[in-house]
Order: C-alpha cells, then sequence, then structure tokens
C-alpha cells in the first residue's frame, strides 16, 4: 500500500479510520448489523438514510429458502442433518473438487433471486468474490487439496504455506514470494465468463461495489470500473518499499523480479515488492467503503471463495437481515454451513462457471454476456503493468540489486523522496 504524501494529506482531511490488518484468522469479526439509525453518521462524516425495504421484505416473504424442505424441525432431526451432510447441500468430504448434486430447492432460491432482479427489486449488488472466480481462467486456487495453491508450495522450502505471504517471513526472505511472484504476475491469463457476468451486472447499472480477494487483475481487464472495484488483498499494478512505503515504480519491480533480482528502495535500502496485501499488513484505506456499501446493498452475492480470510470474509455478514444473500460456490462456507440457513440466504453449489451460466440465463442475458466477452477480447487492451522498462532503466535496476553506486536518477529519486517525507 503506497503512502506517499498525497495520501498522507488526505488522512489529515478526513476522519481516522481504524487499522485493520489481513489475517488468516478469525479472531476479527463483524457482528451481525443492527438496522442502521436515520441520523446516524458514516465514517466520512454522511448520513446514513434508512432505505424502505416494504416491496423487497413482500417478495422475500414469497420466496423459498434454499434447502428449506430439507431442514430439520426438531434437535433429533438436527442431530441427523449434521451426521449426513448430503440433508444440507453438501458431501462429507468438504476436501474433495468434485462437483456437488444440487437440491431442486437450491435451484428455486437461484430462480427466485433471477425473478427479484428481473423485478428491479434489487438496484444495489455488492459482488464479494475470491479466487475461484478465476479458476476458469487457468489460475489455481488457495486452498483446494492437491491442485490449490498452498498444496504445491514444497519448493520453496518455507515452514507452512501461508508464509509465502506473510509480511515478517518475507522481511527475512523475500526470495520465495518473489518466485511464486513470477507465475503469478498478470499477463498471460484472460478473463472468463464469470467475470464477465460481474461487468454484465455493472453494464445493467446494477453493481454497486464488487469486493475481490484477487490479486490477478482479471476484474479490471474484463472492463469493471476502478471505482466499482476494491481490490481487498491489493495487487500488482503498483509497487513500492515493504518498510518505508516509498512508491517504487511497478514495471521495475516486476523486470527485476522476473530477472530473479530483488528490487531495492532507493530511499531506504529496503526490499521493494508488489502491492498485494500481505497477511499482518494494513487493508487498503478502499476497503473501507465497505461502511458505506453493505448498508445499502439489497443483493448480496458471494462467489467463489472460503471465507477463511479475515477481516473479508465477515464483510458477509454486515449487510441488513433482510437483504437476500446469494452463495454461488464449490462448498458451503461461513454462514452458509449453519443449520437452518438464514432466511432470505440461498446457495447454488457446483462448478461456479456452469452456475453463474445458468443464473445469466434466467435473467435473459447469457447472448449479452456472450458478445460482450467476444467484443472485449477484441479490443487491443492495454497492459495493467506497462512493457519491459528501457535499458536505462534494466541498468539501474541491476546496479540496486547489486549495491552498485547510484545514478543520477537515483540520487534524484532519494532527494524527491526525503522532502516528501519530511513535509
Amino acid at each position: 500500500m503506497n503512502r506517499s504524501r498525497a495520501s498522507w494529506d488526505k488522512k489529515k482531511t478526513q476522519p481516522a479510520v481504524t487499522r485493520i490488518t489481513r489475517s488468516s484468522s478469525s479472531q476479527t469479526r463483524h457482528t451481525e448489523p443492527a438496522e442502521p439509525h436515520e441520523s446516524a453518521p458514516g465514517p466520512y462524516g454522511k448520513q446514513r438514510r434508512k432505505q424502505a425495504d416494504s416491496a423487497l421484505a413482500q417478495d422475500l416473504s414469497q420466496m423459498s429458502v434454499s434447502g428449506q424442505d430439507a431442514t430439520p424441525t426438531s434437535k433429533e432431526e438436527v442431530s441427523k442433518a449434521n451426521r449426513d451432510p448430503a440433508q444440507v447441500g453438501q458431501t462429507s468430504d468438504r476436501g474433495s473438487a468434485a462437483t456437488f448434486t444440487v437440491k431442486s430447492s437450491s435451484r428455486s432460491g437461484l430462480a427466485s433471486v433471477a425473478r427479484l432482479v428481473k423485478l428491479g427489486r434489487c438496484k444495489n449488488i455488492v459482488v464479494v468474490a475470491g479466487a475461484g472466480i478465476s479458476t476458469a481462467s487457468g489460475i489455481p486456487d488457495f486452498r483446494t487439496p492437491g491442485t490449490g495453491l498452498y498444496a504445491n508450495l514444497e519448493k520453496y522450502n518455507i515452514p507452512y504455506p501461508e508464509a509465502i505471504f506473510n509480511i515478517d517471513y518475507f522481511s527475512n526472505d523475500p526470495q520465495p514470494f518473489f518466485s511464486l511472484a513470477k507465475a503469478l504476475y498478470p499477463g498471460s491469463h484472460r478473463p472468463n465468463y464469470i467475470h464477465y457476468f460481474i461487468r454484465m451486472l455493472h453494464h445493467k447499472g446494477l453493481l454497486l461495489r464488487m469486493y475481490t480477494q484477487n490479486i490477478d487483475g482479471l476484474e479490471k481487464l474484463c472492463g469493471i470500473p476502478d471505482d466499482k472495484l476494491v481490490e481487498a488483498h491489493g495487487s500488482f499494478a503498483t509497487a513500492s518499499c515493504h518498510l518505508c512505503y516509498t512508491p517504487y515504480p511497478a514495471d521495475e519491480a516486476k523486470f527485476a523480479i522476473m530477472n530473479d533480482k530483488v528490487p531495492i528502495c532507493t530511499f531506504c535500502a529496503a526490499t521493494v515488492k508488489p502491492d498485494v496485501v500481505f497477511f499482518g499488513e494494513d487493508l487498503p484505506q478502499k476497503y473501507f467503503l465497505h461502511t458505506e456499501d453493505f448498508p445499502k446493498a439489497d443483493l448480496l452475492i458471494i462467489m467463489g471463495t472460503s471465507l477463511q480470510i479475515e477481516p473479508f470474509a465477515s464483510l458477509v455478514n454486515t449487510v441488513r437481515s433482510n437483504v437476500p444473500r446469494l452463495l454461488l460456490n464449490r462448498h458451503t462456507v461461513g454462514a452458509f454451513e449453519k443449520v437452518p440457513l438464514r432466511r432470505g440466504d440461498h446457495m447454488e453449489l457446483g462448478n461456479l462457471a456452469d452456475t453463474v451460466q445458468r443464473f445469466a440465463e434466467m435473467l435473459g442475458w447469457n447472448d449479452e454476456i456472450e458478445e460482450l466477452m467476444r467484443s472485449q477480447e477484441t479490443l487491443n487492451i492495454p497492459a495493467l503493468i506497462s512493457s519491459p522498462p528501457s535499458q536505462s532503466t534494466q541498468n539501474r535496476v541491476a546496479s540496486a540489486s547489486s549495491g552498485g553506486e547510484e545514478t543520477d536518477s537515483e540520487t534524484d529519486s532519494k532527494s524527491s523522496a526525503s522532502s516528501s517525507l519530511s513535509t
């Protein structure tokens, strides 16, 4: 996360926001929300406006809850359902990557949500997404046994899988992450149908915001505007010093990493890394838009996420209690593992790309999405990170990595950074 002079000046003019760091534990959790008060001020000094929900509530009262016909009504039935996960739409092997069999009631829930959208009841849709939306693009997720990223890190010789994204471990040994980053850098993968479905939500004027855990940049590449996107765990699009946060040219950082060199900060000589949020680092300020967005949401779509990384995972619990939540996923996760489901909760388990396409067909959008994909993929989309640097830049990176003498440009960069930090 860059901390330039401009960002510091901006903080002086805004109310202080509590710092929240990325964590793999469940220690930091948002509580179930109360209805917002008419006059309660938001974190940016704005008044929260209580929305009229009578029409939405009326529709919700008529909707079937996903899996409701299989919901146990007694303690004995609850115990039976816990012993037999198939009764709540899941298998006993949650680690399996096999596609789940989905009950017809879940399909009815998907159709009910599609009906709400078609009736115009959902005009402020928030999407929460994880690595599962990019697997159809050829990018592995993190936790699937056998194929997930965390299952294939033995060659990096790290003490535990998450260490490769731990800021303290990175400070001691950045090389494992840089080796992995060579494979993770955007540029070799393309957005898939799921990304374009979310883009269509924006095209229809229904997307309030998308909150993504992904660092692959495919949301931007498919055309979702920056003001509609919150990259909660950062991205490769920018880079900075991990110690003093001085900005560093992203193309130079990429060039160094791709050539097995360590980019070095020109101000404090610490290691530079892409602005991917590691465990133990502050989340970007844009993440705190959730305090405004989730109280406004009238539909929450959750897709392709394990909901295990905090505080991101608990965002799904901050919409109002009468707002429908739709889980499109391979497995049940988070609040959707509870029996019975909260009224208005729906889930569709199975292959995510197939599920999203079926949802689009229910909405009558499939042809438009396919046409959007064809037109967007033929455009000359600029790379998220610019082309390889010039020869002079290559020389500069090589000099910095080897600890050689500074060039004039390095001295100028240090003077500029020192001036910025001291004012």
